[in-house]
């Protein structure tokens, strides 16, 4: 399967979302604040009972920072296009193009959440990585990976998780599709995406009941185990069978994605002339 016909799609989008600055520098200072107050939060409890966190200070904080630096990454909310394109009836171009919906779709889709996620990325750097230490302080700031080979497995992390998040996000982009409203769609995903993905609490805060399932969902593999990856919490055949997990859930929600994208698209039917 030629691949330049989708890798034109998700330049496109890329460099179309880029465009819109304002949005990003809006985004970054929302990201920021949020970001203090969740470190504060952290700090208050930290403060009481320090033996009880599963995770150190300084990881907590890095996990606060990294989830604030990539929260675009996060699949929430289905694309806008798609429920205005259903509305309108757009989405009947994508049926005639000579090319996979699904496919088309998902680059797509990529293409819009790296665009937003990257330059919040790098200013939340700059800002939480450089500049905090600078100021005097450091035990606020987001650290480095925890050595070299923490660094290393998190490149595959983070392009799994920015594949997770497209076969999430594809797969919700189908379902407004045939529901022809993004609401519905958004008001379950939401909070789904926020709560298991480890983005409102590092999932092993959560009771020990809990954890064996919340550790092996699919929406763990958007933060909980890139970021314990990052600062080494997850590491050596632990990480690798994150990776695992990643890689496992987004085949298998590409696949399901594919499937609905067929049946949705076989019964889709265009009105008005």
């Amino acid at each position: 399967m030629p691949v330049r016909p989708y890798l034109a799609a998700f330049r496109a989008r890329f460099q179309l979302m880029l465009q819109y600055r304002a949005a990003a520098l809006a985004g970054f200072a929302t990201q920021l604040w949020w970001g203090a107050i969740r470190i504060l939060v952290f700090a208050a409890f930290y403060g009481v009972n320090a033996a009880a966190a599963p995770i150190s200070f300084t990881d907590a904080v890095t996990y606060v920072w990294l989830g604030q630096a990539l929260l675009a990454l996060q699949p929430w909310s289905a694309d806008p296009e798609i429920g205005q394109a259903v509305r309108t009836g757009g989405v009947g171009y994508d049926r005639l193009r000579p090319l996979d919906a699904h496919g088309y779709w998902y680059a797509r889709s990529m293409g819009w959440m790296l665009a937003r996620a990257l330059p919040r990325a790098v200013l939340m750097v700059l800002a939480a990585g450089i500049v905090l230490p600078l100021v005097g302080l450091g035990a606020w700031a987001w650290r480095p990976p925890s050595g070299v080979t923490a660094a290393l497995l998190f490149v595959p992390a983070f392009v799994l998780l920015t594949m997770l998040g497209a076969a999430i996000l594809t797969l919700a982009n189908v379902i407004v599709a045939a529901s022809l409203n993004e609401r519905g769609v958004n008001a379950i995903l939401t909070p789904l995406v926020i709560v298991f993905s480890g983005s409102l609490l590092p999932l092993d805060f959560y009771p020990d009941a809990w954890r064996p399932f919340l550790h092996v969902q699919p929406f763990a593999g958007l933060v909980d185990i890139p970021f314990r990856i990052y600062f080494a919490d997850l590491k050596g055949s632990a990480a690798l069978r994150g990776l695992a997990l990643q890689a496992g859930w987004t085949l298998a929600l590409i696949g399901l994605g594919r499937l609905a994208m067929e049946r949705v698209m076989r019964r889709l039917e265009m009105q008005g002339g």
